[in-house]
């Protein structure tokens, strides 16, 4: 590596091994209900089948992956990947205690680990694709993971205003410090919000048939506990606890008052329940490379 430069995705991997992962495995339950509901749309799209050799692309805690496991017996095989240690340490935790023996886990970033090549019928992702510093150069890579003629499945945020979860309490943030929806350095989520920038990207890496599935669902934000409890949760994992990581205590006690009363309209006894907005993208690599 030359002097001054820095490994491709490192402020990624800092951000998800020393800031984010840890509260990640802290509210993994929570996480999970929030997103699971998305992920399950994208593994029906994907026809996940018996036999399937899966590559389960920012796996996290495991949850997707342990779902994909069960999905592909018999005779299938799982590998999530993430650059999370903690979070990997807590999929393996699941994987030995739930006895599933079809999955293992790699510390690796997908945009340059050194896949075998053609070994996959199938990429899946859940949210794991929109931060990569060089997205063209990551799906080359997982192209060539994937056989001829196999298949490609993953779900990704749309637009922030098309995102009350996220616009909703990030605007009541934004009465509080400027630009809270910026996340200096770091891909966000909305990164593959633009249908046709994606399209760019995976056709440039030589994906075929890409297709676009608008998915409209209300999900639980926070939790299904309290309305306070949802607050809490949303100052430590999300948009809004990217926008206060540089806030001082009182302007978090304020953006903490002013996210609770804007997302309490939508509280229930299932906790604060919001409109979401995805992608569900399709792709194949072709059968045969021109």
């Amino acid at each position: 590596m030359t002097p001054g430069s820095k490994e491709p995705n490192a402020e990624q991997s800092h951000y998800w091994n020393e800031l984010a992962g840890p509260n990640w495995v802290d509210l993994q339950e929570s996480l999970d209900e929030e997103h699971a509901p998305l992920g399950a749309v994208a593994m029906d799209r994907a026809q996940v089948a018996p036999g399937d050799r899966v590559l389960d692309i920012g796996c996290g805690c495991g949850y997707t992956s342990l779902e994909l496991a069960q999905r592909v017996r018999p005779g299938g095989l799982v590998l999530g990947v993430d650059i999370s240690t903690p979070m990997l340490e807590r999929a393996g935790v699941r994987a030995n205690e739930a006895g599933i023996a079809n999955v293992r886990f790699e510390n690796a970033d997908a945009q340059t680990f050194a896949f075998e090549p053609s070994a996959s019928d199938l990429l899946y992702s859940r949210m794991g694709v929109m931060f990569f510093d060089d997205p063209l150069a990551a799906f080359e890579n997982l192209l060539r993971a994937l056989r001829p003629g196999g298949r490609m499945a993953f779900v990704c945020w749309r637009k922030l205003e098309e995102n009350p979860w996220m616009s909703v309490p990030l605007s009541a943030a934004a009465k509080h410090i400027a630009d809270p929806e910026q996340a200096p350095g770091l891909r966000g989520p909305s990164a593959f919000a633009d249908s046709d920038h994606v399209r760019s990207i995976l056709e440039g890496a030589g994906f075929g048939d890409v297709a676009f599935e608008g998915l409209d669902m209300t999900i639980t934000i926070g939790g299904t506990g309290s309305l306070d409890e949802s607050v809490r949760n949303m100052l430590r994992f999300g948009p809004v606890s990217r926008a206060i990581r540089q806030a001082n205590v009182q302007e978090t006690t304020e953006i903490a008052a002013s996210v609770r009363d804007a997302v309490a309209p939508y509280a229930t006894p299932r906790g604060v329940r919001m409109e979401s907005a995805c992608w569900v993208v399709t792709a194949r690599r072709p059968s045969s490379l021109e």
